[in-house]
Order: structure tokens, then sequence, then C-alpha cells
């Protein structure tokens, strides 16, 4: 396979693609496969013969992905660990109160910051994760130390490996009373926007800490303000939000009870970590005219 990049290459990507036997070239239409990040997308030689997308969630081009005749892979599952690593940053974080503790300045501030702060490994605390895929299963590995009980909710009902119990989404309104995290992980589509909204809020134990690793628009933006607001809810740890980016004035960055970090999850720099295998193993799958392990189905956007 002839591969490119739009733009300035990734060197570590296209030396690991290289040494898989593959090669990598500098012109657009001297390739078959463009590994994409992003940038606005030239019309399209007939070499390229499918996209790779270096980022999971496709929400935002789908319209492009769509209106091109070429198939598409994203890098769904690659990044499991460093997003399951920031779901559970977050969770700890929101639930030890450490930025409030940061807004108060001072060591003064120790007595009712113990009155608010929670341990997840306290009480066999119930951990729901919306979308139990690749960094679900991730994230409960590294729930084990915590001896907690999670709740997996996917489409399907298929086990998932470590979870104490697996839901399907028409079951899902049982889920959040026992609910003392909810962590989403869902992608964004029809089915999925505006799922955690305001009666998924007022179902949710008051001590509820939510945390959205997923994509933004899945939970619904001014009925969480509401909820941290009123205390509905405990706390909120955001990697994504709705809208993204977040605006600097918006009520969301000063609420102490929310914590928020810049979609910073996955970036470049995890991009060229992780997602040469994913390459590679695309371009075997696409070579022997199978599936790809990451191919986007464009009907079901996702």
């Amino acid at each position: 396979m002839k591969f490119t990049f739009l733009g300035s290459p990734w060197p570590e990507v296209v030396a690991e693609v290289e040494a898989a036997g593959h090669t990598y070239v500098s012109e657009l239409d001297h390739a078959e496969c463009l590994i994409y990040r992003g940038e606005p997308l030239p019309q399209l030689p007939p070499s390229i013969q499918w996209i790779q997308f270096v980022y999971s969630g496709i929400d935002r081009i789908l319209p492009l992905i769509r209106s091109t005749d070429v198939r598409w892979a994203n890098a769904s599952g690659v990044y499991a660990t460093p997003v399951a690593e920031a779901a559970l940053a977050l969770t700890l974080s929101v639930m030890h109160q450490h930025k409030p503790a940061t807004l108060y300045g001072t060591f003064r501030a120790r007595g009712i910051l113990d009155q608010h702060t929670q341990l997840l490994a306290d009480d066999q605390r119930t951990v729901a994760i919306l979308g139990a895929g690749g960094i679900g299963k991730r994230l409960i590995g590294m729930l084990e130390g915590f001896d907690v009980s999670t709740v997996a909710v996917n489409r399907s009902g298929r086990p998932v490996e470590g979870a104490t119990e697996v839901v399907t989404f028409d079951q899902i309104e049982a889920v959040w009373p026992r609910a003392d995290v909810l962590v989403n992980l869902l992608p964004l589509t029809a089915e999925t926007e505006g799922l955690v909204d305001k009666q998924v809020f007022e179902a949710l134990p008051d001590h509820a800490v939510v945390v959205n690793v997923g994509r933004g628009p899945v939970v619904v933006t001014d009925d969480l303000v509401y909820a941290l607001e009123s205390g509905q809810i405990a706390g909120a740890g955001l990697d994504v939000t709705d809208p993204e980016p977040l605006p600097e004035d918006h009520k969301l960055w000063q609420l102490p009870n929310c914590t928020i970090t810049p979609h910073t999850a996955t970036t470049g720099s995890t991009g060229r970590k992780f997602i040469a295998p994913c390459i590679i193993e695309n371009a075997r799958a696409f070579e022997a005219g199978e599936t790809m392990p990451t191919e986007i189905d464009k009907r079901k956007g996702y």
C-alpha cells in the first residue's frame, strides 16, 4: 500500500507503517490510502481507495465522509487506554474535590472539603458505563482495584469482560438510580444525542458524579448546569462539551463541582503513539478484500 498525509506527516507513524511493508509517498495522487487528521479535504484523485481518520469520533466529519465515494476507517478502540485513564482521573478528581480545593487556595478549607469528599473504593459503589466497547473494557480493568460494581450498557446485551452486569438500552432507566458514577463513552448518533438529560439527572442519586469522555452532545448542557447548581448531582468531570470548544465565559467553567479538560483525553501526540497498528491492520484487511476492523458504516454513522 502507498499512503500519505495531508500536510506534514507524522514521522513515527510513517516509520512504523513502512516497517510493516507499506510505502510512504508525499503526493496525494500517488497514494492509495490517505491518513486524515481533519484538515480541509481536497478533491480526491482516483488513486485514493480508502481514508484512515486518526481519531474515533466522526460526527463532525460525517457529512464529509458521506460525500465521498471511498471507504473510510476511524480509530475506534485505538485510544482505549488513554481515554479510560482520563475517565478515571476525572472521576477521582471530582470525588476528591481537587477543583474546589484549588479555588479555595487555603488549607483552612479542609473541613468543608471533607464534607463533600467521596471515595471510589467505599461501600461497593456502582459505576455505570454507557458504551462498553474497547474503552469501557479498559476502564473496567482499571476499576478492579477499587472494589466497585460495574454496569456496562450496550446495544446488544453481549457480555463485557469484567463487568458485574450488562444492561441493554431498553433497560437503561433502571440503571440511573443505582449509579454512583455515570461514565459516558458513547459515540454521537441520533439515538445517543441528548440521552443524559433532565430526567436522568433527576433519577441519579444526589451524590452521583457524571463523567463525559465520549461526545459532548450526549449530555444536555443546560440540564447539567441546573443539576450541578441545584444539587441534583454532586459533580461532573468533562473532557468533551456541547458546544465545543466551550466558550470561555460559560458557567460550567465557574462551577466548583465541575472539572473540565479541553478534549485532551486524545490529542495529536496520542495519535502518534497509538494509530499505526490500526492503519496496518486496516490495510491488511483492505488488501484482502475484507471489511476493515474499524471501517465506518456511512449509513449508521459509526
